[in-house]
């Protein structure tokens, strides 16, 4: 795993695309088995203070204390972090850029599971969203998150711009569109801190991105 920023009490890896952050209930890998390995000299284990779906790729803040931990969590809680993101999708959306402001609220039953949804009484939901490249009949998509809802980018993708990402099997067709996985990759993250630079990291477009012309 590559770590893409390190400091006292921060580090930031570029989480590859398959391994959740927390380990699964019906088992298998995950980060929490690596965490030792991320000790790097400190006498803690570092502690994730996000989360990335499984399937996401790139930027993940760990702490390296409990008090960079309170206070990394409060500045997530207060939306301070800058997270960007990138998703290819197929087709085009009709502008090449917009914001999408759209309530997101959870659903559940016992045949299909759960998962979000616009839902006008759900919580605010903001994204930012323009064309970065295109191939073919696919497009690159750069996100801005305004607010960190489960399954944001995913939802407003297919919802909002009526294209769902590549590989979603949730949201999208993921079973027959081709993707291994659904493409999202965290591409930067940016988290200011009072009384020191702020914490910058970028991780680098992942292989499957290259393969398909986004290197």
């Amino acid at each position: 795993m590559i770590i893409v920023f390190e400091d006292a009490e921060a580090l930031v890896v570029d989480k590859p695309a398959g391994l959740p952050v927390d380990p699964p209930r019906d088992g298998g890998p995950s980060l929490a088995d690596r965490l030792d390995g991320l000790r790097l000299g400190f006498q803690r284990e570092p502690v994730p203070v996000h989360r990335l779906d499984r399937d996401t790729s790139g930027c993940l803040l760990l702490a390296r204390n409990p008090k960079a931990m309170k206070r990394f969590a409060r500045a997530f809680a207060q939306r301070l972090p800058d997270k960007r993101y990138l998703g290819i999708v197929r087709g085009r959306p009709g502008r090449e850029h917009g914001t999408i402001d759209a309530p997101l609220a959870k659903i559940s039953s016992r045949e299909e599971g759960w998962r979000m949804v616009i839902d006008r009484f759900g919580k605010p939901s903001v994204t930012e969203w323009s064309v970065a490249a295109r191939v073919g009949d696919l497009t690159l998509l750069a996100f801005r998150l305004r607010t960190g809802r489960t399954h944001q980018i995913r939802v407003h993708a297919a919802d909002a711009l009526g294209l769902p990402l590549l590989g979603d099997r949730v949201y999208g067709d993921g079973e027959g569109d081709g993707a291994a996985r659904t493409m999202l990759h965290a591409a930067s993250l940016t988290v200011p801190r009072e009384g020191k630079p702020a914490i910058e990291a970028h991780a680098p477009r992942p292989d499957d991105f290259a393969a398909l012309g986004f290197s």
